[in-house]
């Protein structure tokens, strides 16, 4: 065991060690930093990967001077550290955003950019779950396009709450959200909707019972 885990406070999903992993700490570091969605403290760091904050922190600065010559960097912000482009090379990344706009969407990601304009403002993982799938690459995508944006946090989780901008308003030809058109064509109205559960209630009470073999409420 490394002098820099703290098994005391290791949590039980935490069954590794990061000097097990080639490139040791530093490399777990970006491993993390590759896949979050938002600005993580070294404390977030330190509770993930059971290591105390100080070698986190030296890590991570380290990191960030080693990237000194790379076109993406590792900034330090109120909320924590999180890998961005750098600002001298937003004409390239603003080329790489036009390019992406001539292409179509893909079908997840319209299923995506559909609960975001829904239901905004909501979070990545808040989208996955009615999706049912891991949502991040689909909103990767509807970010570079510019059809949304992050705006503010979610008080319980602190990531980032996700809305969809003018540009997208101005692609569905529309002046605000409020012109969206309305689920309710697409929705059961209320009385099919309450017909429908007295139904499923009434056949479950009528339903034979599984252990006598009689409907529930005959037996003597």
């Amino acid at each position: 065991m490394s002098q820099s885990s703290a098994p005391d406070t290791r949590p039980e999903y935490v069954d590794f060690d990061v000097q097990d992993f080639p490139g040791g700490l530093a490399a777990c570091l970006e491993a993390i930093l590759v896949a979050t969605d938002r600005p993580l403290t070294a404390e977030d760091f330190s509770r993930v990967l059971a290591v105390d904050p100080g070698p986190v922190n030296a890590a991570l600065e380290s990191l960030a001077e080693s990237y000194s010559d790379r076109g993406f960097e590792l900034r330090r912000t109120a909320r924590g550290w999180q890998l961005t482009s750098r600002t001298a090379y937003q004409p390239v990344v603003a080329a790489f955003v036009k390019d992406g706009q001539t292409a179509r969407l893909s079908q997840a990601a319209l299923e995506a950019l559909a609960i975001v304009a829904y239901r905004q403002p909501m979070t990545r993982a808040q989208v996955g779950q009615i999706r049912g799938v891991n949502s991040d690459g689909v909103i990767r995508a509807l970010l570079v396009r510019g059809l949304v944006r992050e705006e503010g946090l979610d008080e319980q989780t602190h990531a980032a709450l996700l809305v969809t901008t003018d540009l997208f308003l101005e692609r569905m030809g529309l002046q605000s959200l409020e012109d969206l058109p309305s689920l309710a064509p697409f929705l059961p109205d209320e009385d099919s909707a309450l017909a429908q559960a007295r139904q499923e209630l009434s056949d479950q009470v009528q339903s034979p019972d599984p252990v006598q073999g009689s409907p529930q409420g005959e037996e003597e």
